[in-house]
């Protein structure tokens, strides 16, 4: 029965986030949702007069077909200012971290990692001004409160009662009610749940049914992965390796990235309406370029996976090309093939490349001249195709036939971790998944044993609201830990 309780809960919240993902309303316009830079639905494209359907790839459709570099927005003439990422597969990245033994930071979301997790990658687009363009917190809230689905799922998920914040619209004051913070929070969480369920994390590519033994790769795929792995360095950056296992411990399947940053050279891309200037990824942002002042972080964007890369095009962070085979003639041929002037160039990618759209840091160790072959390029391309999702429904495999469950189904998407922290004495800040039951204890034993005292069980509304110790002068050791309660 608790089980059961608990999984309906999980359920909840799923729908909850699939609701908030579609939702067009909850753009200024009524016209774009999540969805629309990163849908959840197959692919089409008009061939020979038909229709044809492709594995949902998570990125904006219309990019797909017509090869545009960045994405619409709700306002008329706005838009993002770097190509939609791929949102599969993202509830893998890790928290954006440095890691002092390959000194390089790793993880978090979007091309330079602003966003430290899945949710505040969530919570990013509805008030950008270039994609959904909602003013704020407040006006957003006010959009749920028109939704008695809404008002129901906020309730029963996370017990937030939308009714009790007050009407934005008809506010005499811009001040932010209590409570606005706590409902964007968690409708932020609610869309990285739904990101974290199965229709995101697949695993059913025919990679994987080969890595379980289900079917075999084709001689050319077969020598697509070994240069992969090896003349072409691929490898080196999206890695091609096991994840390790989860907490289960199933084993988890190469993820085709190392959540690491890197520039590799992109040319400018002019076709970006209004021909901005070229983004800096990690180096543009003020934190890492005040933390390296000599630049040593600019140009580098985050390594994407390639699970479902062929129906992910266009691609690169802003956009410059449009076919795989074009991307992997360019990490080939980027120092070699010669000089064209921009992207627009009638003999781009065929006599020449344009030069970096950031010059510093660029990789020049791991890409520029493979030394690949025509037939090798396309051997490659051929195994990056075996990446794609849904296989049993598009890959006309007798070894796997349609429906045929993935075989690493039950590998454990990673959850939000419980962190504490306690940076004044007496004031335990906690980091934890938003709506559920936690019991915080103390023990001011360090030789073990069931030394554990309760000092506060609460449900969970507010990261960073403090867990209060009055006792602490009582005891020179005071240990803390917390545990999620079944809801």
């Amino acid at each position: 029965m608790l089980g059961t309780c608990l999984n309906a809960h999980a359920d909840a919240e799923r729908e909850l986030g699939e609701l908030l993902y579609r939702d067009k309303n909850l753009s200024i316009n009524r016209n774009q949702s999540c969805a629309s830079c990163h849908s959840d639905q197959p692919s089409t494209r008009q061939i020979g007069g038909g229709t044809f359907s492709e594995a949902t790839g998570f990125v904006d459709p219309e990019n797909v077909v017509s090869n545009t570099p960045v994405s619409r927005g709700s306002v008329l003439g706005k838009t993002g200012g770097l190509n939609a990422p791929s949102a599969a597969y993202a509830a893998f990245s890790p928290i954006f971290h440095w890691n002092s033994d390959e000194e390089l930071y790793v993880g978090g979301q979007f091309w330079n990692g602003r966003a430290k997790d899945l949710q505040s990658q969530a919570g990013g687009p509805f008030l950008n001004p270039g994609e959904m363009a909602i003013p704020n917190r407040w006006a957003f809230v006010e959009r749920l409160q028109e939704n008695p689905q809404y008002q129901r799922l906020f309730n029963e998920v996370f017990g937030i009662d939308l009714e009790q914040i007050p009407n934005y619209q008809s506010a005499a004051s811009n001040a932010e009610p209590a409570g606005v913070a706590a409902v964007y929070d968690a409708a932020a969480q609610a869309v990285s749940e739904y990101e974290r369920s199965p229709r995101f994390n697949k695993f059913n590519s025919k990679f994987d049914f080969w890595l379980a033994g289900k079917t075999q790769l084709s001689s050319n795929e077969l020598h697509g992965m070994n240069l992969f792995n090896n003349k072409a360095g691929c490898a080196a950056c999206h890695t091609s390796e096991s994840s390790g296992f989860d907490r289960q411990g199933h084993p988890v399947p190469p993820m085709f990235t190392d959540f690491t940053y890197d520039n590799i050279g992109l040319p400018r891309n002019t076709l970006i309406p209004g021909n901005p200037e070229p983004d800096l990824g990690l180096g543009g942002r003020a934190d890492i370029a005040n933390a390296w002042p000599d630049g040593e972080q600019k140009g580098k964007h985050k390594v994407p996976t390639l699970r479902n890369i062929a129906v992910t095009a266009p691609y690169g962070h802003n956009g410059v090309f449009k076919t795989l085979e074009e991307v992997v003639h360019f990490y080939n041929t980027r120092d070699v093939l010669g000089e064209v002037e921009s992207v627009t160039d009638t003999n781009f990618g065929i006599s020449g490349w344009p030069v970096p759209e950031v010059m510093e840091n660029v990789n020049h160790d791991e890409l520029g001249n493979l030394g690949l072959t025509a037939e090798e390029e396309s051997a490659v391309v051929a195994f990056m195709k075996t990446l794609t999702d849904d296989y049993s429904e598009t890959g006309a495999d007798d070894q796997v036939p349609s429906g045929t469950a993935s075989p690493f189904a039950l590998v454990e998407v990673p959850q939000i971790p419980t962190v504490l922290e306690m940076k004044v004495p007496g004031r335990v800040q906690m980091t934890a998944r938003l709506g559920k039951y936690y019991q915080l204890e103390y023990s001011t034993n360090l030789s073990g044993g069931d030394n554990w005292q309760v000092l506060e069980m609460r449900r969970f509304s507010t990261n960073g609201v403090p867990f209060l110790d009055n006792d602490t002068a009582q005891s020179p050791i005071r240990l803390y830990r917390a545990a999620q309660l079944p809801q």
